[in-house]
C-alpha cells in the first residue's frame, strides 16, 4: 500500500480536522502520514501529527522557499492551508509546488482575491445571481440604514467586526477599524455552507448548516440544514468560482423576507467543516481517494437535522518535571536491535534451504533495499539446478523461527533498575502475533515486565500505533494517571502520536542503527546516545 503524505500549514488548533483525516485513512485502509507546519512549534494540533515542521512566518519573504524545501525533502503529496493569511501567497506559487510533485489545495489567485476583499466578495455574489448586502468604504457614503455592520475588508474570525445602531456609533467604530467596509445589518439566522469540490471545481458535497452558537467567529453548536434553495445557490456559486477542494460560504437568512443574503467566502476548510464530515460529507475521504486515483461520488445520505456541539480539550506541548510511576517501551529497535532479528530469520531460512551461505546473501539484498526473498529465488533459478522454493514457504520459516536475539545491555539494566524501584514496566508492540511472541520469549521479557500488549492481538492491524487503544488499555489495567506514565520508542512515524495526545511523557530513542529512526523536528526529548537515554530513565 503506497504512502500518502499531507502537509497542513497553520495547523494551530485544527485537531478535529486532523482526526477526520486519520479516521478517513483508517476507514479506507490508506497509509497516511500527516505533517504539521507551525512557526513556534507549540500549536496543540502538532500533537496529532506524525511529523512536525517549524517554518518561518507566513509574511517572511522566505516562507514559500521554506515550504518548498519541506515538501521536496518529505515528498509531500498534498499541501492543505488552513488559515486565511497564507492563501494568496500559496495560490500564486501553486505551480512551483506542482513542479516538485506537490499539489496545493487552493483556488486560483483571482478567486482568493475575491474572498480577501469584502467589496469584491459582495459583488461576486451579485454576479452569481445571489443577494448580498452591498458595502461601502466610507461612512460618509453609507446610506443603507441602521442597524449596520462594520468590519475589516480583508478580515476573518469576526475580529474587529461590530454591529452599530446609529450614525454616532458608526463614526466611532470607523476610527477603530482600519480599512473597513460598512453594510446593512441583516437580522436572521446565520448559516454556513460547507462545500467540497474536486481539483477541477466540480462540487462533490454541499452541506448547509445553521450556526446555532458562535464564539469569536468559530461555531460551537450547529445543525445540519439540507435546504434545497441554499444547495442550489451554492452550486450556482461554484459554477463561477470553480473552487479547488474545500470552501465555506456564510449567509444570513432574513427573518422577515426569508431571502438568503450571502456575506462571506473562505476558500479553505472552515473551523466547523469536520461537523459536516460527521454528518456524511466525508471530504477527508474524498481527498485520499482523489490522490489515489479513485472515483469520488456524492454522499448518498446526510444526517439532515443532526445537531453537533464542540468542546475544547488540552494537550501537553512541553513536559515539565513530574512523578513517573510506569514506563512503557516499544519493542523493535528500542529494547533490542531489529537487524539482529532480520539476520536471525535469514539464517533460519538459509538453514531450511540447506545453504547456510544464503544468510549473508539475503541480508545483503535487505541492506540494498531489495525484496530479499524474491531476489534469492531469482538467484537460485539461475544458479541452483535443484527445485525452487515457494515464496510462501520461505516467509513461513522467517516469521515462525525462534530468533537468536538479545536485549541491549543498557536497556536490560534500566528495566531491572526501574523494577527494583517499584516502577511498573510495560511493552506495546506492533507486528504479527506469533513473530512478536517469539521475540518476547527469546528476550526473556515475558518474565521481566508487568504488562505486554501486541496490538494485532487486539483485533487486527487497525489497532497498531498510532492508534491509542493499547495505551488506554494499559493505563486502565494499571489505574495510573497518564501524566505518570512514560513511553520510550524509536519510530517517530507512529510511536509518539498517541502518548502525546493522551498526556503521557515521551522519550525518543534516535537509534543510530534503527530501521525507522530519523531526524525529526518535534517536541520530544531525543537522543541517539544509549547512555543518556538510560540516565534519563534512571532519573524517573
Amino acid at each position: 500500500m503506497s504512502e500518502l503524505r499531507l502537509l497542513f500549514t497553520g495547523v494551530g488548533r485544527r485537531i478535529e480536522l486532523l482526526q477526520a483525516f486519520r479516521n478517513a485513512a483508517l476507514h479506507l485502509n490508506k497509509n497516511l502520514k500527516i505533517y504539521g507546519a507551525d512557526m513556534a512549534g507549540t500549536a496543540p494540533a502538532l500533537c496529532y501529527c506524525d511529523f512536525t515542521r517549524k517554518v518561518v512566518a507566513m509574511k517572511d519573504p522566505g516562507y514559500i522557499d521554506n515550504l518548498l524545501d519541506i515538501c521536496s525533502k518529505d515528498k509531500i503529496d498534498l499541501l492543505i492551508p488552513t488559515i486565511d493569511t497564507d492563501l494568496l501567497v500559496l495560490s500564486r506559487n501553486k505551480e512551483k509546488f506542482e513542479q516538485i510533485g506537490t499539489k496545493v489545495m487552493i483556488s486560483d489567485p483571482d478567486k482568493v482575491l475575491i474572498c480577501r476583499d469584502k467589496n469584491n466578495t459582495s459583488q461576486f455574489f451579485v454576479d452569481c445571481g445571489l443577494a448580498a448586502p452591498m458595502p461601502v468604504n466610507d461612512v460618509k457614503r453609507y446610506a443603507g440604514g441602521f442597524p449596520a455592520f462594520i468590519k475589516p475588508k480583508d478580515g476573518s474570525s469576526s475580529i474587529n467586526a461590530f454591529k452599530v445602531e446609529n450614525e454616532e456609533e458608526l463614526i466611532m467604530y470607523s476610527q477603530q477599524v482600519e480599512d473597513y467596509i460598512v453594510q446593512p445589518f441583516i437580522s436572521g439566522k446565520e448559516y454556513t455552507i460547507d462545500i467540497f469540490c474536486d481539483f477541477d471545481g466540480k462540487p462533490i458535497s454541499v452541506i448547509p448548516r445553521e450556526r446555532m452558537q458562535v464564539r469569536a467567529g468559530e461555531v460551537l453548536k450547529t445543525r445540519i440544514f439540507m435546504d434545497e434553495t441554499m444547495i442550489k445557490e451554492a452550486k450556482a456559486l461554484c459554477e463561477k468560482f470553480k473552487p479547488c477542494g474545500p470552501i465555506t460560504v456564510q449567509l444570513i437568512q432574513d427573518e422577515k423576507s426569508k431571502v438568503n443574503y450571502y456575506i462571506e467566502i473562505n476558500p479553505r476548510y472552515g473551523g466547523g467543516a469536520p461537523l459536516s464530515m460527521k454528518a456524511g460529507a466525508r471530504s477527508a475521504e474524498y481527498i485520499l481517494k482523489i490522490l489515489s486515483g479513485e472515483e469520488v461520488k456524492e454522499p448518498e445520505t446526510i444526517s439532515d437535522g443532526a445537531i453537533y456541539s464542540r468542546f475544547d480539550q488540552s494537550v501537553c506541548i512541553e513536559e515539565g518535571k513530574g512523578k513517573i510511576s510506569a514506563v512503557i517501551f516499544d519493542l523493535d529497535d528500542t529494547l533490542y536491535p531489529e537487524r539482529a532479528y532480520v539476520r536471525s530469520g535469514y539464517a533460519a531460512v538459509a538453514q531450511y534451504l540447506g545453504h547456510p551461505e544464503y544468510a549473508d546473501k539475503l541480508f545483503g539484498y535487505f541492506e540494498e533495499g531489495k525484496n530479499a526473498f524474491d531476489e534469492l529465488i531469482d538467484y537460485m533459478s539461475e544458479n541452483d539446478p535443484g527445485e525452487k522454493p515457494e515464496l510462501s514457504a520461505l516467509l513461513e520459516v522467517y516469521r515462525e523461527h525462534k530468533p537468536q536475539i538479545s536485549l541491549y545491555p543498557e536497556m536490560e539494566k534500566a528495566i531491572d533498575s526501574l523494577k527494583a524501584r517499584g516502577i511498573k514496566i510495560g511493552i506495546i508492540t506492533d507486528g504479527r502475533i506469533s513473530g512478536q511472541k517469539n521475540k518476547i520469549k527469546a528476550l526473556g521479557l515475558d518474565e521481566k515486565v508487568d504488562e505486554i500488549i501486541i496490538t494485532d492481538e487486539l483485533g487486527g492491524i487497525q489497532f497498531r500505533k498510532p492508534c491509542d487503544i493499547a495505551f488506554r488499555i494499559m493505563q486502565t489495567r494499571w489505574r495510573l494517571p497518564f501524566e505518570e506514565i512514560l513511553y520510550v520508542g524509536d519510530n517517530p512515524a507512529k510511536d509518539f502520536v498517541a502518548p502525546m495526545q493522551l498526556g503521557m511523557k515521551s522519550l525518543y530513542f534516535k537509534n543510530p542503527e534503527g530501521l525507522y529512526s530519523r531526524d525529526i523536528t518535534s517536541m520530544l526529548f531525543e537522543s541517539n546516545d544509549m547512555k543518556s537515554i538510560v540516565e534519563k530513565l534512571g532519573a524517573c
